[in-house]
């Protein structure tokens, strides 16, 4: 109630006073019955004891009507083109670079105006025709010293499209990839299997990251293909366990 919409008697009236005391009461009482129980929500659970911390992000349809929003949209006409899962593209660009680790991979379309390359380590040109908006996996592997490598994966085919290595790498960001890698236990297809067994779909993607605590964990996303929504879970790259779970239903 905005108390300037209360209508005013003259000032020297007892009975315009008596009214605007109760109109004044009136407000100080709604306002606290409705403080009442809320103070503080912000919709956030938290997670028991042991158990991963859950979070939701959350934006109504764009209709009301239930249709899928643009990211759902795009999800829906990309992941199922992808006939070569996560963790069978992560073993070929691993195979491509010999002695190599994961870094991360991610499901694409490749863009316009792109072409393939052969790879610099020797192996033959690609089978695979590219074309645009054929779905590709984007993987980035290392060597032990940390050298990093860009490999593309057709994902209908499971061919390398694509292995370079850049030229220049930053001395600093490659000792502390070597430190990553003497930490992991987990392979992809193990935390491919964790979080799928935490959450039914599709994973898109997979990056090896430093949690604040200098543990080193995986940040897997995975497309449930009945609403299209996106789930990201923390897996500890070295016990396996799941850390955290982020839905985000836009």
């Amino acid at each position: 109630m905005n108390l300037q919409s209360i209508s005013r008697n003259r000032a020297g009236s007892p009975r315009a006073r008596r009214v605007r005391m109760a109109a004044l009461c009136a407000v100080a009482a709604g306002a606290l019955v409705g403080g009442c129980g809320r103070g503080g929500d912000t919709g956030t659970s938290h997670a028991a004891p042991g158990q991963p911390d859950v979070r939701q992000t959350t934006s109504p349809s764009p209709s009301g009507t239930g249709r899928l929003t643009e990211d759902q949209s795009a999800r829906k006409a990309l992941v199922p083109t992808a006939k070569v899962t996560a963790d069978k593209a992560a073993a070929t660009a691993v195979g491509e670079v010999p002695g190599s680790t994961l870094l991360s991979i991610e499901l694409k379309r490749r863009p316009s105006g792109s072409s393939a390359s052969p790879s610099p380590t020797g192996s033959p040109s690609p089978t695979s025709s590219p074309r645009t908006g054929q779905p590709v996996w984007v993987a980035e592997v290392s060597e032990k010293d940390g050298t990093e490598h860009n490999v593309r994966i057709d994902a209908e085919s499971g061919d390398v499209i694509r292995s370079r290595t850049d030229r220049g790498q930053d001395a600093e960001d490659k000792a502390e990839r070597a430190s990553w890698l003497t930490k992991i236990k987990q392979t992809p297809e193990q935390v491919a299997k964790a979080a799928t067994d935490r959450k039914k779909g599709t994973i898109t993607s997979m990056e090896l990251d430093d949690a604040d605590s200098g543990d080193v964990i995986w940040s897997v996303e995975v497309v449930s293909t009945d609403d299209w929504n996106k789930t990201t879970l923390d897996i500890d790259a070295t016990t396996g366990e799941v850390l955290s779970e982020d839905v985000d239903r836009d």
